[in-house]
């Protein structure tokens, strides 16, 4: 970690701030506020971190991963390059020529390197070791990153474990609230590899295992992220792309082995399986806070670091944030293996505003009839893709899935509502918009075929406004997109007063002018921002009880609650506190542009 933040200054990707700041909400908002500059910012390295009275020997690196050149630099080639030899893994040609031959073996030779090395001996890790209760958690510079986040977290965290039978290895990266200075909350979501073995822990009513690494190579925490299935440990990719093994090394209070050059190593266990404490709440990637709710934790029985360590973290939150990078090598590398189940996909895209589970976009060979109902259904049931809610597939003749205003236009001049289909199926632990946690509605778009007629009267927005008004007494605004195509998108701001699902009979005597209708709250919404009403319509719709199709498309994106028959608990945004970006500003620190603030919705919108 330290060899590479010293390469990033040299090619001017680092910024080194020696300021004092907090801990608490600080550091956090002026990388949030970093990655949303134009390529993402630059990688931020805090020199003097405190939290109260406590002063850190520590310095913390942020927004590691906030730009594709960064990308570039820690997997160190060409994302492309990558998947490409994934690609001739997974659909290798048969060599006809002796060289030809020759030329495989060779590239086969090159798994060896795969298998990660582990060894019993003192790692780097292990330069200062601190056990029992010497071992604090408020030793290390952990952040608060949200003002209303349960307490600080460990957001960068890889999470080692091993199956009961040690037959299975597993990384994962989980966010981990510190409850005090010897526990940590484990949030494994119920579909995680990392919970199916606490599963068996629990089971056969054992402790099991748990070790935390922070730092050490940058590629490890992807690595961390892959989704791989189930069984496959995450650290051959870690050999695969580096074409050398993994160092491992053994903890010193627990028989998990974690990365030689780690930072730090926090050891422990899950004492008690049957135990749970509440975790949360927490402003996560989606944008939004995520509920209470009880988890696994750990007693810590062990801290180990480097002698001159850096505590690496980040900050989630609404879009543009770090995993829009972090996905970029996953969607590219990982297209092979998804070809492999789903022979005619061309290409995908997972828009960084969708935030990746919420949105796909899919190009593929179609065929025959109903070949996009069969692609739908297979990305529905492969590994991680099962949890994407919105699936969009256009044919082999669109336009880049990279250019959305040319494929928003593609498609929107394509659609039709007989060619939707609306499916039930499991959603991320995350998703706040399902009736029941886990399992709700997904919405697939076929968009492939000819350009449609039209039958629509498209009004100028003033025009449409001053007819929608006296029928929906609630609305604010209308502002419509796709305005030329067949089929126009036409956003509705109410002030909510009722369900927003009423208000599609209200514009029935309308329905000449409308195609497709989606209804946003007022409040924290602006609907001439195209970018942040993807984000929210995305979050905020359950396909099975948010769609209406009759004389037009409808679509409830608005906040649900009681009037809605939804009573789980809606969560709030996550909104940057203006007193801690006030402080910011006063240091010189806070160097975003007003204009960004404005377009990624960093404050709360006040109600008008």
């Amino acid at each position: 970690m330290r060899n590479f933040v010293e390469k990033l200054q040299e090619i001017g990707e680092l910024e080194v701030i020696c300021e004092p700041l907090d801990a608490n909400l600080e550091i956090a908002a002026l990388a949030y506020a970093e990655v949303k500059k134009e390529n993402g910012g630059k990688a931020l390295l805090f020199k003097n971190v405190f939290n109260g009275e406590k002063k850190y020997d520590f310095p913390v690196l942020m927004n590691l991963y906030g730009s594709h050149k960064r990308v570039r630099e820690i997997f160190g080639k060409d994302i492309e390059e990558i998947a490409s030899e994934v690609d001739s893994f997974v659909r290798p040609e048969h060599p006809t020529s002796f060289f030809g031959k020759i030329k495989k073996i060779a590239s086969f030779w090159k798994l060896r390197n795969i298998f990660p090395k582990r060894s019993r001996s003192r790692g780097e890790c292990q330069e200062v070791i601190v056990q029992g209760d010497a071992a604090k958690l408020s030793d290390l510079p952990i952040l608060k990153t949200w003002k209303n986040d349960g307490g600080a977290f460990i957001t960068m965290g890889q999470v080692y474990t091993r199956s009961v039978d040690n037959k299975m290895n597993n990384v994962g990266m989980y966010r981990l609230q510190v409850f005090d200075d010897q526990t940590l909350g484990l949030h494994w979501q119920i579909h995680k590899d990392s919970s199916n073995f606490f599963a068996e822990y629990e089971e056969k009513n054992i402790k099991m295992p748990v070790s935390i690494a922070i730092g050490g190579d940058p590629l490890y925490v992807w690595c961390a992220t892959a989704p791989l299935p189930k069984g496959i440990f995450e650290l051959l990719l870690y050999g695969f792309i580096r074409r050398k093994r993994a160092k491992l090394v053994k903890c010193v209070t627990n028989d998990l082995f974690v990365p030689n050059d780690a930072d730090f190593v926090i050891e422990g266990y899950i004492e008690n399986t049957r135990d749970r404490k509440i975790e949360g709440e927490f402003g996560d990637h989606t944008g939004y806070y995520t509920p209470k709710e009880p988890y696994p934790f750990m007693k810590v029985t062990a801290i180990t670091r480097k002698k001159t360590p850096i505590y690496y973290a980040t900050i989630v939150g609404k879009p543009p944030i770090e995993d829009k990078y972090m996905g970029y090598p996953t969607e590219r590398i990982f297209l092979p293996l998804f070809r492999a189940n789903c022979p005619h996909l061309i290409d995908y895209k997972m828009p960084e505003n969708g935030v990746f589970h919420n949105l796909i976009l899919a190009k593929i060979k179609n065929t025959f009839a109903g070949q996009p109902l069969q692609a739908m259904h297979a990305f529905w049931g492969v590994g991680q893709m099962s949890f994407v809610k919105h699936a969009i597939f256009v044919g082999a003749d669109a336009p880049d899935l990279n250019d959305y205003e040319k494929f928003f236009e593609w498609c929107l001049n394509r659609f039709s509502p007989e060619k939707l289909l609306v499916s039930n199926g499991v959603l991320d632990a995350l998703d706040h918009s399902s009736r029941a946690p886990l399992v709700g509605g997904k919405l697939g778009l076929d968009c492939t075929g000819k350009i449609v007629n039209s039958h629509k009267k498209i009004l100028t927005d003033p025009e449409l406004f001053n007819l929608v008004k006296p029928l929906v007494k609630e609305a604010i605004a209308v502002k419509q997109y796709g305005i030329y195509t067949a089929n126009p998108v036409a956003l509705l701001q109410i002030d909510k007063i009722r369900s927003a699902k009423e208000i599609y009979n209200d514009l029935s005597e309308l329905k000449d002018h409308f195609a497709i209708a989606i209804v946003l709250d007022n409040e924290n919404n602006d609907i001439n921002n195209a970018y942040m009403s993807v984000w929210r319509i995305c979050n905020n719709i359950d396909a099975i009880y948010d769609l209406i199709v009759g004389d037009f498309v409808f679509l409830d994106a608005t906040n649900k609650d009681a009037r809605d028959g939804f009573n789980r608990e809606w969560p709030k945004d996550t909104d940057l506190d203006e007193k801690v970006v006030e402080k910011l500003r006063e240091k010189g620190l806070w160097q975003l542009d007003k204009s960004l603030e404005e377009k990624f919705q960093l404050f709360k919108k006040n109600k008008k």
